[in-house]
C-alpha cells in the first residue's frame, strides 16, 4: 500500500432513521484507487463496499497502458461503520500494491455538487493525424479562461503503433466539459486559430437529449462525397472549362447567387454529346474515407441522403455504390443525344437543401436536433445551420467560420470521431479497402 489519507468526518454525515425510529447518521465518502490495473479489480472493490450496504453515489474509471484510476463516491449507511470499512479497503489495496485515498465529503459539498447537474455540457473533440502536447494545452487554456471544468478526457481512436504506423493514422480525443462560456464567440474564434496554427480539428457543440440520438446525414456530393465538381469536369469535356471553373468558384465563395451561377453553367455544356457522360461517375475519384463512413453509419442504423446541387447521373452511382437511401441533385436535360443547356424540374439549391432536410426528416419520423449535414460550399449552410449538428468539410473559410465544426485535417471518415463512434465500432471490412 502506497498511500493512503483520512481527516475526521464529524461534520460530513447526514442524517437518518432506522424502521424502528432510532436516529442514524450516513457518512459520504469519495474512494480513489490508482496503481497497476488487473482483472477482478472492481469486482473486489465493489464486494467489500456491498458487505456494508453502501449506496453508490458516482463511480468513474480510466486505465491508461494498463494503470488503473478508479474512482467511488459512496454513502455509507451507518456512520458507524466507516472505521472498519476504511480498514478493510486500506488492507484490500496493501495486499494488490495500489494506492487508496479516501476522504469523506461534507454534506453540503455534496449537496452544491449535486445541484450542479443542471450546467451547461458541451462535447469538444479534437482530430488529427495525431495529437501532441501543444494542441491539448491550447484548447485546455481556452477551456479553463472561459470558466469551464472538463468532466472527462475519453481517447476515440485506436491505439498508436511508433513501430508499425497505419498509412492512414488518425488520433482523436473527446472531452465533455461543463459551464456557462464567458464569450462563447471568441471561444470559437480562439478554437478556430488554434486549429489553423497546429493542423488539429476541433469540434464543439453542446450536449443534449440529441447528441447520443441522432439518426439521418446527409452528404454534400461535389467536393464532399467526391473530389471534384462534376459541372467542371463537364466543361472540360465541353471546352468550357476556364469559364465554368471561374463561375463555379465565385458560386462556392458566396459571391453570387446559386441558381443563377448553375444557368450560366449548364448553358454553356449545350452540345455536349451524352456518350461522353456515360463512364464519367465511375471515374471521379471518392473522397478519402467516404467508403468507409458511409459503410460505418449504415452498420450503425443511420439512414444517408445526398443533397446536391450537382447532376442526378453521378448522384445514381453513388447512391449505389455507397448504399444512400435518398438521393437528390439536378438531372441534366438530353435532346436527341446532346444536352440542350438546361436542366429538368427545380434547381436544387442551398434553400432547396434545407427544404429537403426537413421533409426527409418528417419522413423518417425524427427531429431536426437528430439531424447531421456535411458539406463544403456556401450553397451548404443553410442545411449545415438547421440540421442538429452541421460540419464543414475542407471547406472554405466562410463555411468554416459559420459551421461552427469542421473537418480539414484527415478525410471524410473524421466526422465517426465527431460523433463519439470509437475506432472499434467503425466497420472493419470497411478499412480493409483503405
Amino acid at each position: 500500500m502506497k498511500t493512503q489519507s483520512y481527516k475526521s468526518c464529524d461534520q460530513s454525515g447526514f442524517t437518518g432513521w432506522k424502521n424502528d425510529g432510532k436516529r442514524i447518521m450516513s457518512e459520504i465518502v469519495l474512494i480513489n484507487i490508482t496503481g497497476r490495473d488487473r482483472k477482478g479489480l472492481d469486482a473486489k472493490f465493489t464486494t467489500i463496499l456491498a458487505e456494508y450496504d453502501v449506496s453508490v453515489l458516482d463511480i468513474g474509471q480510466a486505465v491508461i497502458h494498463e494503470h488503473i484510476s478508479l474512482g467511488i463516491l459512496v454513502e455509507i449507511p451507518v456512520k458507524e461503520n466507516f472505521a472498519a470499512l476504511y480498514k478493510d479497503i486500506l488492507y484490500a489495496g496493501h495486499k494488490m500494491d495500489l494506492s487508496i485515498d479516501i476522504k469523506p465529503v461534507e454534506g453540503e459539498e455534496y449537496e452544491k455538487w449535486v445541484e450542479e447537474r443542471g450546467k451547461e455540457r458541451r462535447i469538444i473533440t479534437l482530430l488529427g493525424k495525431k495529437l501532441t502536447a501543444k494542441q491539448i494545452a491550447g484548447v485546455a487554456t481556452v477551456i479553463y479562461e472561459n470558466n469551464l471544468n472538463i468532466d472527462s478526457i475519453t481517447r476515440l481512436s485506436g491505439r498508436i503503433s511508433l513501430v508499425r504506423p497505419q498509412n492512414k493514422q488518425r488520433a482523436s480525443i473527446q472531452m465533455a466539459v461543463s459551464g456557462k462560456p464567458n464569450n462563447i464567440k471568441e471561444m470559437r474564434a480562439r478554437f478556430m486559430q488554434i486549429s489553423q496554427d497546429h493542423g488539429i480539428d476541433i469540434s464543439f457543440h453542446m450536449e443534449n437529449i440529441y447528441s447520443g440520438n441522432r439518426r439521418l446525414v446527409v452528404f454534400d456530393m461535389d467536393s464532399t462525397l467526391i473530389q471534384a465538381e462534376v459541372i467542371d469536369e463537364l466543361a472540360i469535356l465541353a471546352g468550357v472549362g476556364d469559364e465554368v471553373t471561374a463561375i463555379t468558384e465565385s458560386a462556392m465563395q458566396g459571391e453570387i447567387d446559386f441558381q443563377e451561377s448553375f444557368r450560366k453553367r449548364v448553358a454553356l455544356l449545350k452540345g455536349l454529346k451524352e456518350s461522353e457522360l456515360e463512364g464519367l461517375a465511375a471515374d471521379l475519384p471518392l473522397s478519402e474515407g467516404a467508403e468507409l463512413v458511409c459503410r460505418t453509419l449504415k452498420g450503425l442504423g443511420y439512414k444517408l441522403a445526398i443533397l446536391s446541387g450537382g447532376f442526378t447521373f453521378v448522384g445514381e452511382y453513388l447512391k449505389e455504390k455507397l448504399g444512400f437511401d435518398y438521393l437528390y441533385a439536378n438531372e441534366l436535360d438530353v435532346c436527341d443525344g446532346e444536352v440542350t443547356g438546361r436542366v429538368h424540374g427545380e434547381i436544387i439549391d442551398g434553400r432547396k437543401k434545407a427544404i429537403l432536410l426537413r421533409e426527409i426528416a418528417e419522413r423518417e419520423n425524427i427531429t431536426l436536433e437528430q439531424t447531421i449535414a456535411v458539406g463544403d460550399g456556401a450553397n451548404d449552410l443553410p442545411m449545415i445551420s438547421s440540421a442538429g449538428l452541421g460540419v464543414a468539410f475542407h471547406a472554405k473559410p466562410i463555411v468554416r467560420e459559420r459551421a461552427g465544426n469542421a473537418i480539414s485535417t484527415v478525410g471524410l471518415d473524421g466526422l465517426l470521431y465527431l460523433l463519439g463512434v470509437h475506432e472499434r465500432e467503425i466497420d472493419p471490412d470497411a478499412i480493409k479497402h483503405l
